[in-house]
């Protein structure tokens, strides 16, 4: 058996990552990349979720939440891309966990708004094995325009999600 015949498909697909991909390349390895990447940031929630007691995304909110703090729920969702419904559980546990306080919208009694609590902006701080503590790494290890061109690459595919979901 030669030694191309012994190694798995995965295997020979990561040593042609930058030729050919045999037969998986342009969309269908990009494609692959992004699964990669979606299931890394799955499997890191979980693993967030049972050392600091927070997944992935509601570490996000509460990052977000430091910086832009007395927003709408609904405007948080339009920040972060997701729909109300998945933003609103979100809060939701955040609350329970009094990390995260609603307060009444002075200006619209059917609305509130989001910010910190005191016991919020403690996790509102850079912390090791986090989603952004791996993004920041990975960023940092590339030139700028590296980094710029992967937002547009990103920024392309999601509206182009967007659009297909409108059809």
């Amino acid at each position: 058996m030669s030694v191309r015949a012994s190694k798995s498909a995965t295997e020979r697909l990561r040593a042609d990552s930058r030729g050919s991909r045999r037969g998986v390349s342009g969309s269908l390895a990009f494609l692959r990349t992004l699964w990669a990447v979606d299931h890394g940031l799955r499997s890191l929630s979980k693993r967030m979720l049972n050392e600091l007691g927070l997944t992935g995304p509601q570490r996000f909110v509460l990052r977000l939440l430091g910086r832009v703090p007395k927003i709408m729920p609904s405007e948080l969702a339009e920040l972060l891309h997701l729909d109300r419904g998945t933003v609103s559980g979100i809060v939701e546990r955040l609350v329970e966990q009094q990390l995260v306080r609603r307060q009444a919208h002075p200006h619209d009694g059917r609305s509130v708004l989001l910010e910190l609590s005191a016991r919020g902006k403690l996790f509102d701080r850079e912390a090791a094995g986090t989603v952004e503590a791996c993004v920041r790494r990975a960023l940092g290890s590339l030139p700028e325009a590296k980094v710029d061109a992967a937002i547009e690459v990103l920024e392309a595919l999601a509206s182009e999600l967007a659009r297909e979901m409108e059809r």
